[in-house]
C-alpha cells in the first residue's frame, strides 16, 4: 500500500508539471489517463484487460464507443469516457449514462485526467445515477481519496465490497460537501434550523440576521476545539503531556459587522495553517518563549515569526495540490533553504532537529 501511494503522489506530481502542455483529449488520453490506470495495476496496453474504443450499442445507434472498459473475463465492469484536460466535466454526464445502459459494466467514471467521477447503478438497477458516489482531484488527494482509489487497484478489485459501500460514499460526499458550504457561508434555511434548535423567540428576518455570524462563528470554534483535542492527543503519545495547544478562537469582529476591506482580503487562514502553526511552537517549546511566537498569513503562504516581526520570520508553511511542505530560513536565497515535506502537520515533530537549531539566531540577535 505503501508503494502504491507513493507511486500515485508522484504521478499526481507529473501531472501537475504536464497538463499546462497538454491540449487536445488523446494527449490527455495518452499522457495522463493511461498512466493513471497503469498505477492501479492495470496493463493498459492489453486489449483484453484494458480495451480501447470498445463498443457500446445505443439504442438503434450501432458502434458508439466508449473511450476504454476494464474487462474482467471478457466482459466489460468499468467503462471510462474521457474529455480533454482543460475541459468541465458536467455537460458530458448523459454521453456516459447512454453507454452504461447497453453494457454490463458496474462502474462509469468520468474524466479529464485530474477530476474524476465515478458512477453506479444506486438508485435503479443497470441505470446510470445522475450522480457520481465518489468524486476526486488527483491534485488535491486526501488519505480518504486514496483510501477508496486504492479499491479499484486491480490486485485488490472487489465488485462486491465498492458496490455495498458505494452508497455509504456517495451520501456521506454529499453531506460534506453541504456542510462544507454551510461552514463558509450558512443559509437562510441551515441558519433558521439551527436557530430553531437554541431561540425560542419569534424567528424574524432581523433575528436571523443576527443569528448567522454568530451560528458561522460556532461552526469554526468546533473545528478548532476538535484539532485542539487531535493535537494534545498526539502530544500526550509522544511522551509531551503535561504541554496544551489552543488554537485562536476567529475573531471577534464575525459577531458584529463585516470588516472594511483590506490588503489582506481573499486571505483564508486555514485549520491546517493554524494546527501547523501549533505543532511548531511545542517543537520549539524549550528553545523559545511560546509568547514570542507568532504567525503571518498570506495569499502564497503562511508565515510562523518570532516577535510579531515579519522580517524575522523563521518558517513558511505550504499547502499545494500536489504536496505540502515548509521552507526554513536557514539560508539567504529560496534556492539554498530547507525544505521539509510532510502529509500532517503533526509529522513535523518528527523533524525537531532540522527545526530547533533554526531560533538560535534570533534568540540571541
Amino acid at each position: 500500500m505503501e508503494k502504491f501511494i507513493e507511486q500515485l503522489k508522484n504521478l499526481a506530481t507529473r501531472i501537475d508539471s504536464l497538463k499546462g502542455s497538454i491540449a487536445t483529449e488523446e494527449a490527455t488520453k495518452t499522457a495522463i489517463v493511461m498512466p493513471f490506470f497503469q498505477t492501479l495495476g492495470y496493463d493498459v496496453f492489453n486489449p483484453l484487460e484494458f480495451s480501447p474504443e470498445f463498443t457500446a450499442d445505443v439504442g438503434i445507434k450501432k458502434g458508439e464507443k466508449v473511450d476504454y472498459a476494464i474487462l474482467n473475463d471478457g466482459a466489460p465492469v468499468i467503462l471510462i469516457e474521457c474529455k480533454g484536460v482543460t475541459e468541465n466535466l458536467t455537460k458530458h454526464d448523459s454521453q456516459l449514462f447512454r453507454y452504461f445502459g447497453t453494457t454490463s459494466a458496474k462502474f462509469g467514471i468520468l474524466t479529464n485526467g485530474i477530476e474524476y467521477k465515478l458512477f453506479t447503478d444506486l438508485e435503479e438497477p443497470n441505470k446510470m445515477d445522475t450522480t457520481p458516489f465518489f468524486t476526486f482531484n488527483i491534485l488535491e488527494l486526501r488519505d480518504i481519496h486514496i483510501h477508496e482509489i486504492a479499491k479499484f487497484r486491480k490486485e485488490t478489485f472487489d465488485l462486491e465490497n465498492i458496490s455495498s459501500t458505494a452508497s455509504d460514499l456517495k451520501y456521506l460526499n454529499a453531506l460534506k460537501d453541504y456542510l462544507s458550504t454551510q461552514f463558509d457561508t450558512p443559509n437562510d434555511e441551515f441558519v433558521k434550523f439551527l436557530v430553531h434548535q437554541i431561540y425560542d423567540g419569534v424567528k424574524t428576518k432581523n433575528a436571523l440576521e443576527k443569528f448567522t455570524p454568530i451560528i458561522s462563528k460556532g461552526l469554526k470554534q468546533i473545528v478548532n476545539e476538535k484539532v485542539n483535542d487531535k493535537l494534545n492527543a498526539a502530544l500526550k503519545s509522544t511522551g509531551d503531556s503535561k504541554v496544551r495547544v489552543t488554537l485562536p478562537d476567529p475573531p471577534e469582529e464575525e459577531l458584529v459587522t463585516p470588516p472594511e476591506k483590506s490588503e489582506d482580503d481573499g486571505i483564508i487562514t486555514t485549520p491546517e495553517e493554524l494546527e501547523t502553526y501549533s505543532i511548531v511552537k511545542v517543537v520549539l517549546k524549550d528553545a523559545i518563549s511560546p509568547d514570542r511566537l507568532y504567525y503571518r498569513d498570506n495569499r502564497s503562504y503562511f508565515n510562523i515569526i518570532i516577535d510579531n516581526n515579519i522580517r524575522r520570520w523563521i518558517i513558511r508553511v505550504f499547502f499545494e495540490k500536489s504536496r505540502n511542505y515548509i521552507m526554513l530560513n536557514d539560508a539567504s536565497t529560496d534556492k539554498e533553504r530547507t525544505i521539509i515535506e510532510f502529509n500532517q502537520p503533526i509529522d513535523l515533530i518528527n523533524h525537531s532537529d532540522k527545526i530547533i537549531p533554526l531560533v538560535a539566531t534570533y534568540i540571541h540577535s
